[in-house]
């Protein structure tokens, strides 16, 4: 294209389609249009963190018959398929004094977690927390839904999903919220290659809720808005322990109606004087809206609200100064652990991989064990939360 092009709309038609067709040869380069992404295998150590037990008295269960025995590598180890720790978490409960204790999910009385992961800035690490928090809760036993409310999808193309191409048809939370003729939610979830997740995709579509929401709010009021997500929520809500919203970066319809379906709010927050500033922004805007929707009749009653700092490099002192600011103003909302920034990620992400798809081996040893457990300890905190809302009491580790 010629640098003197004076056509903005053919300017960014052109690099939109040199961008998705690129895209698309990389993608047919790395996974052809009949793979699927997988679960790698797990060894026996990770089988152990995931069920709550020592790898040594997990190969006792094995070696008792006490539980399903697994794949054996040539070297003798076990493997373990996301399947496999499953049937072992059940067969652990069976015999367990006390029933729930390796099956964390919702029992009779406890409510659907819903929780909604925001920022009005890019940047904060919203997509990585969202998409490493649904992971971890699915591996550890929670029936987990996760809903790609971003239009920019970065969420769905982490799990092998590219919007351009596999969503021409729909099939984000739009086709069931619109306004006019929508489809139940149970048409637009689909499984992962994780055991336990499920996942409602997101891609520009999800604009159009943004677009035809001040027309039905002049038709209907501002319920016509406000309840959709929650509603939709309801059709499936006995199917789901855990529902985690990627929710856009900016404070439009589509977060009003996620955070009017939420219990549970998380607030990425990267520790920088200009990222705090947006933020004040950003709370501020936020109540502002919500008290017009609550005297609409919207029920905003949430569970916990918690600021999580993403992005922290370990021993950087204005970092570590402005965490300390938030956490001397807001208290306990802030989560004692925090998310540190690691090449480990940002390697992973590049070849469309969390921490927990990612094979130790292709990292430095160090790198990738100081970024595993940060995020383990950030997403196992709101693990307890979200267990301290029905009413458990869970010793902290």
């Amino acid at each position: 294209m010629s640098e003197t092009e004076k056509d903005l709309d053919v300017a960014i038609g052109h690099y939109a389609e040199l961008l998705a067709s690129n895209l698309h040869a990389q993608r047919a380069a790395h996974f052809p249009p009949d793979a699927k992404k997988t679960m790698r295998h797990l060894s026996s150590g990770e089988a152990a963190e995931l069920l709550g037990v020592d790898h040594t008295y997990l190969r006792k269960l094995h070696r008792d018959g006490k539980i399903p025995d697994v794949e054996l590598t040539a070297g003798s180890h076990r493997r373990y398929s996301l399947e496999d720790i499953w049937e072992v978490r059940k067969s652990l409960d069976a015999g367990a004094r006390k029933p729930g204790t390796y099956l964390p999910g919702r029992r009779d009385g406890d409510e659907l977690q819903v929780i909604s992961v925001v920022n009005f800035k890019g940047g904060s690490g919203k997509t990585t927390t969202s998409a490493h928090l649904a992971q971890r809760l699915a591996l550890k036993g929670y029936r987990v839904l996760a809903i790609d409310l971003d239009p920019q999808a970065s969420f769905s193309a982490l799990h092998g999903i590219q919007p351009e191409i596999d969503l021409i048809d729909g099939g984000t939370l739009y086709d069931a919220v619109r306004y006019d003729d929508p489809v139940p939610i149970t048409d637009v979830i689909r499984k992962t290659y994780i055991k336990g997740l499920d996942l409602i995709p997101g891609n520009l579509e999800l604009m159009e809720f943004e677009h035809e929401t001040p027309a039905a709010i002049q038709r209907g009021g501002a319920r016509a808005f406000f309840a959709r997500v929650r509603d939709a929520l309801d059709a499936v809500e006995a199917d789901y322990d855990v529902v985690v919203i990627d929710c856009p970066p900016q404070l439009g319809f589509l977060t009003m109606s996620a955070l009017s379906a939420s219990s549970g709010v998380l607030v990425t927050v990267h520790p920088q004087m200009l990222d705090l500033m947006s933020m004040s922004q950003f709370l501020r805007m936020t109540a502002d809206l919500l008290g017009v929707i609550r005297d609409a009749g919207a029920n905003l009653r949430f569970d916990w609200l918690r600021f999580l700092p993403t992005r922290y490099k370990v021993g950087d002192a204005p970092q570590t100064e402005v965490i300390a600011f938030i956490r001397g103003l807001f208290g306990r909302s802030v989560l004692t652990n925090h998310m540190v920034e690691s090449t480990a990620i940002s390697d992973a992400g590049l070849t469309k991989q969390t921490l927990y798809e990612a094979d130790r081996k292709e990292f430095t040893r160090q790198t990738f064990d100081r970024a595993i457990e940060s995020m383990n300890a950030v997403n196992d905190e709101i693990a307890v939360i979200v267990q301290e809302t029905w009413g458990r009491h869970v010793k902290k580790a």
